[in-house]
């Protein structure tokens, strides 16, 4: 049970780290600077050990079935961090976060479930790439250059959808729908280069 309430505690913090880089990049105008400063919130999670689901996930292949159970606490472990990041930025002084948040999440609950899909599984690569290549070479650059690069490319992060979604105040059903079947195309993503090695 302390191994349970340990990796949901830790990916409490993960998701709290995701929506800070929420925050970051809501706040700046320009699109590119904004995409660089979110790595902010991945690279903290490098650093400290915290439990991201885009970040676990792609581990799976060489894991035990029972790290699935794993894998469904840190979602939702990542899931109450960007809700409680979402919830105290909503409660500061910082104005135009939930207004850009619900532009951005209306283009998302408007897509197709198979283009969140497959946008999902660009960006689930990408994590894994940046995630692994920050383990073999502890250079925190990797980690920029494919955060930046999902973002600027449109790609679904699951994590980072749930805070905006969470600060724009527009949970629902479809958009809950819309969070699983990224979630789902990011593990595709992110499990897609390890299961290619072990062929």
């Amino acid at each position: 049970m302390r191994k349970y309430v340990r990796l949901f505690a830790l990916a409490v913090l993960a998701g709290a780290a995701i929506g800070i880089g929420g925050i970051v990049f809501l706040s700046l105008e320009n699109k590119i600077v904004g995409a660089l400063m979110f790595t902010a919130g991945l690279y903290s999670i490098c650093v400290h050990g915290l439990n991201l689901f885009t970040g676990k996930v792609g581990y799976a292949v060489e894991q035990p079935k029972a790290y699935i159970i794993d894998l469904v606490i840190i979602w939702v472990g990542n899931l109450a961090g960007t809700w409680l990041a979402a919830m105290g930025v909503l409660g500061s002084r910082i104005n135009g976060i939930s207004e850009k948040a619900q532009s951005m999440c209306q283009i998302k609950v408007d897509d197709s479930l198979i283009s969140l899909f497959i946008l999902g599984i660009f960006c689930g690569a990408l994590m894994y790439i940046a995630v692994e290549g920050y383990k073999q070479t502890k250079n925190p650059l990797i980690l920029f250059v494919c955060v930046a690069g999902f973002i600027l490319c449109g790609f679904e992060h699951c994590i980072a959808d749930m805070f905006y979604v969470s600060v724009a105040q527009m949970w629902s059903t479809r958009a809950f729908l819309c969070v699983v079947v990224i979630s789902l195309g990011n593990a595709v993503g992110g499990m897609l280069i390890p299961a290619c090695k072990k062929i």
